[in-house]
């Protein structure tokens, strides 16, 4: 990726804050006059003390009440400024936030499988506040704070060239350190802010998987580990730090000593009768009046750099291509009939090596409307990658695969999967009511339909619950057992009521007898609707019409459960592998 400037890639930002743009520029200007009142100061004060040796009490007065009024405006406009930039800053920050979650929520599966949720955590918070910040405060006083110096440089040769051209020319390092130090800085600032998302990574995988760890008593050695990568963060910081002290050293040092020099020069050309005690006063104060925004930019450079690596993590996701994307003349299907064909399929994952056979190597495989069909072989044949592909969770590389005869990539995802349903074998339930969790398919069925829905999944222990069908499930649905939230899974898709519905082997979590009232209770919805269900189980196999045999990443055999019996010996091999007594299962046909 072709690297870019620190202001090219902040201006990517811009187009997402135009409504926000007209306050953020008013509040820059009001900064700006902010500090023009304070620069008006030390000219009222250069005249007073110019006259001081005929000054009147009314004069006296008038120019100490100009003065105050310099100051009042100033802080007037500080509180201008902040009420301009803070409340839009808040809007950007939304918006953007609203934008990454739905480019996450856009992007495949295989985008998923390669990100750290952590690192993606980290980009929709602390990178996204670092923005909104920068945008309400960091880019306001940036330029209002260079404007002014530029402004004041020009007050200052207005008092006396010479002192101001000493000033410039001791100040002039200042800029080198700056493009010096952003050079430097952005390289740390990015690895501080990857680190700080491969952090909230291990926070989130050590919370999930937190049973295992106390299962197996490693809850030091994961602590021991997180300290590290905290400490290895915690240095990273540590540098930043270092860099930005250096940097503020240097804007702080450097006027001091142009200051003192030019106090000494201002000396002498007053005794030499070139220059006013008033003028000299004058431009010592205006120096103490730019003090601020020269001391500023140092740390305003540095969240200036922040800024920008949290804008490239953020731009990073959005400019991911969505690989799975709908048709510009997406079809519709009023009423399908559910007939699921896939036709010389390939697929391979991206990632893939270019040597390596593709995992699915020409499917070829039909199923009739209300027929269901259950996949099985050894592991790793790739049963679970083909049923991921009908609902386009992956695209499929070469071939296709067909809805009622249409290609599924005809359709929008949204069409699509609101005739297919899924069910996981590892369910993921969401912290949500039980009402919700099932009816996240179909949100407008009736409580007839869930009622159905939970029965079917032999899920009537969500009434049994504090709050029953309103009981909130805990994140990840954890609170519940394993064949707690298989079977909710399951009503979840039964619920959906699709033209297709895939069975990832959602029952391996049951218990022997659960698992028997929910297969009967499943051939009454098989009946009428097209299935493909992934076996892992042989009582599983009873459920389909027919079977197909999957074989390194190709489908050698379809047919009955009997006739596969008699006549394939890798069959007979995987159906005794999957039977736990290690005996071959009988089927009525």
């Amino acid at each position: 990726m072709q690297k870019k400037g620190t202001v090219r890639t902040l201006l990517r930002i811009f187009p997402y804050a135009k409504r926000a743009l007209p306050r953020i520029v008013l509040g820059t200007f009001a900064a700006l006059l902010g500090h023009m009142f304070a620069l008006a100061i030390p000219q009222f004060l250069r005249n007073l003390v110019d006259s001081l040796k005929g000054a009147t009490f009314d004069l006296l007065l008038v120019a100490v009440l100009s003065v105050l009024a310099m100051g009042l405006l100033e802080a007037t406009m500080v509180l201008l400024r902040r009420w301009l930039v803070l409340t839009p800053g808040t809007h950007v920050e939304a918006g953007l936030r609203r934008t990454l979650y739905a480019k996450l929520q856009d992007l495949p599966v295989a985008f998923h499988d390669k990100w750290p949720s952590g690192q993606l955590l980290s980009r929709a918070s602390g990178d996204l506040s670092m923005i909104r910040r920068w945008l309400s405060f960091g880019l306001v006083l940036l330029v209002a704070n260079i404007l002014t110096i530029i402004i004041g440089f020009l007050v200052l040769f207005s008092y006396n060239w010479i002192l101001a051209t000493v000033f410039l020319v001791i100040m002039s390092p200042l800029w080198v350190l700056g493009f010096k130090f952003e050079k430097e800085y952005h390289i740390t600032a990015r690895m501080s802010q990857d680190q700080a998302g491969d952090l909230a990574t291990a926070v989130e995988e050590s919370v999930h998987g937190i049973r295992v760890l106390k299962s197996f008593g490693r809850g030091g050695f994961i602590t021991d580990k997180f300290a590290n990568d905290a400490l290895r963060l915690r240095g990273t910081e540590l540098k930043k730090a270092k860099m930005v002290s250096k940097l503020w050293f240097y804007f702080s040092t450097i006027p001091d000593i142009a200051l003192g020099t030019c106090l000494i020069i201002g000396i002498s050309l007053i005794a030499d009768g070139n220059m006013t005690l008033g003028a000299l006063s004058a431009f010592i104060l205006t120096t103490r009046v730019l003090h601020w925004p020269i001391d500023s930019i140092g740390f305003l450079l540095s969240m200036t750099i922040d800024a920008r690596t949290a804008v490239e993590r953020f731009f990073e996701v959005i400019d991911t291509k969505v690989d799975i994307a709908d048709p510009e003349s997406p079809k519709q299907l009023e009423k399908p009939t559910g007939r699921l064909v896939f036709e010389n399929v390939h697929f391979r994952y991206a990632d893939a090596p270019e040597d390596q056979a593709d995992l699915l190597n020409g499917i070829n495989l039909e199923i009739e409307p209300g027929e269901s069909i259950a996949l099985i072989g050894i592991t790793g044949c790739g049963k679970t990658s083909l049923t991921a592909l009908a609902t386009r969770l992956y695209e499929v590389t070469e071939g296709s695969v067909k809805l009622d005869g249409i290609d599924i990539r005809d359709f929008t995802r949204e069409e699509l999967r609101s005739h297919i349903a899924m069910a996981f074998e590892d369910s993921t339930l969401f912290s949500d009511s039980v009402r919700n969790n099932v009816l996240l398919g179909r949100p407008e069925s009736t409580d007839e339909d869930l009622k159905q829905a939970l029965e079917i999944a032999q899920a009537q222990f969500v009434y049994d619950l504090p709050d029953g069908l309103d009981t909130k499930i805990g994140e990840e649905g954890l609170s519940l057992s394993g064949g707690q939230r298989q079977r909710l899974a399951l009503a979840r898709a039964v619920a959906a009521k699709p033209a297709v519905l895939v069975l990832d082997d959602p029952l391996s979590a049951l218990d022997v007898d659960t698992e028997a009232m929910v297969e009967d209770a499943l051939r009454t919805v098989l009946k009428a609707t097209t299935a493909l269900i992934v076996a892992h189980r042989p009582s599983t196999v009873q459920l389909a019409d027919r079977v197909a045999l999957m074989q390194d990443g190709k489908i050698t055999a379809v047919g009955k459960h009997s006739e596969l019996l008699a006549s394939n010996d890798h069959y007979r091999y995987v159906i005794s592998s999957l039977d736990a007594a290690g005996e071959l299962i009988e089927v009525n046909d």
